[in-house]
């Protein structure tokens, strides 16, 4: 069944950041030459609670799809490029998925493919969006409130914001304990809701999407440590891990 994988490097030097940023460009041709890569995305990252309108320049992320685990783990420990990533960050972390459910597209097509599967515990979330650019100023003034909002939920995991082009094309990035843990956060009338209300009143999106995933393994580490993400916390109240804090 289909994979899906999402690699976050983290850069400290200068020389390795301006390295990084020339990936953006560079490394698809790269990857457009690895074996088994169905779809790949190269992104940057935001500062603060990890979705701002200012970038992060020490963390990029790679999301790929593929047809299983297997072949993902053959490309990202045999091809040349994700070796060259691994070498220049001083962190690294993959989390491989299964798409349980999509709705929407990505650049004008469906990049997953949701698999007959139960979702379990931990469930991740992930939305994609292209923010029209004749109201970016107004998304922009809802998204801080919200990112706060995130950050103090004590329900999530993981959580980070990434985008292909600054302030237009962006994606949120979360893993929560269940469904009901999200669900919740969704439904609770706060900066989130009402921002979903603006976004649909307005309608403020070019293109969106959004999808539910497993969480299968985790590779790597971050922040010094791998991060279990594959089990729910035994607390009621985990403390979450800000992947893109520097």
């Amino acid at each position: 069944m289909q994979s899906v994988t999402l690699s976050f490097f983290r850069f400290n030097s200068i020389p390795s950041r301006l390295w990084a940023f020339g990936q953006m460009a560079s490394a698809r041709f790269a990857l457009r030459a690895v074996p088994d890569l169905q779809t790949f995305k190269l992104c940057g990252s935001g500062s603060g609670e990890g979705f701002t309108p200012i970038p992060n320049t020490a963390v990029y992320a790679i999301l790929a799809t593929w047809p299983d685990h297997d072949a993902a783990r053959r490309a990202m420990h045999g091809q040349r490029v994700f070796r060259r990533y691994r070498e220049v960050a001083d962190e690294a972390l993959t989390i491989f998925l299964t798409p349980a459910s999509a709705r929407g597209k990505w650049a004008g097509v469906e990049p997953f493919e949701p698999q007959d599967i139960e979702v379990g515990e931990p469930i991740a979330a992930l939305t994609r969006a292209t923010v029209k650019p004749k109201v970016a100023l107004k998304f922009w003034g809802q998204v801080p409130n919200i990112s706060d909002v995130v950050g103090k939920d004590p329900n999530v995991m993981f959580k980070i914001g990434i985008g292909e082009v600054p302030w237009v094309q962006q994606v949120t990035f979360s893993i929560w304990p269940n469904k009901r843990t999200m669900a919740e956060f969704a439904r609770h009338d706060g900066p989130h809701a009402r921002a979903i209300k603006a976004v649909r009143d307005g309608q403020w999106f070019k293109e969106e999407l959004y999808a539910r995933f497993r969480v299968d393994a985790v590779e790597g580490e971050w922040e010094g440590q791998t991060p279990n993400l594959t089990e729910v916390p035994q607390t009621a109240t985990p403390n979450p891990i800000e992947v893109a804090a520097e």
